[in-house]
């Protein structure tokens, strides 16, 4: 069974995003006065903003929507993302992509995130031409680990998917993942934590470990 297609998680695998949403959303939890555990936030890691936002509304009994508070949430969001210095995308990943890309391999990028943060980071970064799909967190009914995402990014690659490979670093896709019965990479960073990684096919921290010529005896 040759790799025919590699789904990709955004947030913690392309890009790492995650120091500016988490200094988003605190800004946004101080405008509406909610105080966050970070047992709570930590939770949220791999859930669209509007599960987060939802859940938010929920628990703390607010009056707004959870519109208003994803709207807040991706203002401050845009802010840090045009002006934070240290936003880059992960090491070794654009190497990956084009590597992946000239083997004939389709890409497909499968995140949470918005469609407007995933547009920004693919414009900024130059990873349009790579990639013949994008799935956001807007075009989904589950958030992940529901293996809703991972379902509909094999059918956008039109190829099967015992040919299709997932690259994630959280506990949520990866068990959205392995719950959709695809080949799961599980990228540990030095920004992972309190990642749970058991039901991951495979466990890298290089992404040369997973070039074409290496991943090929798993398929």
């Amino acid at each position: 069974m040759p790799l025919k297609a590699v789904l990709f998680d955004m947030d913690g695998v392309i890009v790492d995003t995650e120091p500016l949403h988490r200094k988003a959303y605190y800004k946004m939890f101080d405008d509406f006065g909610i105080d966050v555990s970070e047992e709570l936030y930590t939770s949220f890691t791999g859930a669209s903003t509007k599960k987060v936002c939802t859940t938010l509304v929920e628990k703390f009994n607010l009056e707004e929507t959870h519109e208003d508070l994803a709207a807040i949430k991706r203002n401050y969001f845009k802010y840090y993302f045009d002006t934070d210095q240290d936003f880059d995308l992960i090491p070794g990943v654009k190497d990956l992509i084009v590597h992946y890309y000239e083997n004939g391999i389709k890409l497909v990028l499968a995140s949470s995130a918005h469609m407007n943060t995933i547009n920004w980071v693919f414009e900024k970064f130059d990873l349009e031409q790579y990639f013949v799909g994008k799935i956001s967190g807007a075009d989904l009914q589950e958030s992940k680990p529901h293996p809703e995402i991972f379902l509909l990014a094999s059918e956008l690659a039109a190829e099967p998917k015992e040919y299709c490979m997932v690259i994630e670093d959280s506990t949520n896709g990866i068990e959205a993942a392995s719950a959709a019965g695809i080949f799961c990479v599980a990228y540990q960073s030095a920004h992972s934590s309190n990642q749970v990684y058991e039901k991951a096919s495979l466990l890298v921290s290089d992404f040369s470990d997973i070039e074409f010529e290496n991943i090929g005896k798993y398929f």
